[in-house]
């Protein structure tokens, strides 16, 4: 399922109607929860939150026409997704698979993503916290150091 829109709402308004309070809610908990120097806008028709270019001149090495990504939340066919990018700490993303075994879902992980396909599987605090802990300088800094 490809939504193309060129904002949050114009994304919001073509999602499944059972899924957009939860999709909401989840962009609310990334946006009050993400450091300062982030920016949402949409990236890959995704609602998204990357590096400026005014902070990251260099931009996205794939696309140095594109902004640097951090995350993004997606609505696909049978499940919401959050493309988790956890600035590259492998601690920091055994942290969150060590917590959210603690919620009692079954994590589904693919590389990039993680797909929430019951909507009471969201943790939502867990993502405000993962969120919190990753500032841009050390994003950058991580992304220049794997280059």
């Amino acid at each position: 399922m490809m939504i193309v829109a060129e904002n949050f709402e114009e994304y919001l308004a073509q999602i499944p109607e059972e899924r957009r309070e939860a999709f909401q809610k989840l962009r609310e908990v990334i946006a009050q929860n993400i450091n300062a120097g982030f920016e949402e806008g949409i990236l890959y028709n995704m609602p998204s939150w990357f590096v400026p270019k005014s902070i990251y001149p260099p931009g996205y090495h794939c696309d140095p026409k594109l902004p640097l990504y951090f995350v993004s939340i997606a609505s696909q066919k049978n499940s919401i997704n959050w493309y988790a990018n956890f600035g590259g700490d492998e601690d920091l993303q055994q942290w969150f698979i060590d917590e959210y075994a603690k919620t009692g879902h079954k994590l589904d992980m693919g590389k990039s993503c993680i797909r929430f396909k019951k909507l009471e599987a969201i943790p939502y605090d867990l993502i405000g916290q993962v969120t919190s802990k990753i500032s841009v300088e050390s994003y950058i800094a991580h992304y220049e150091s794997t280059r």
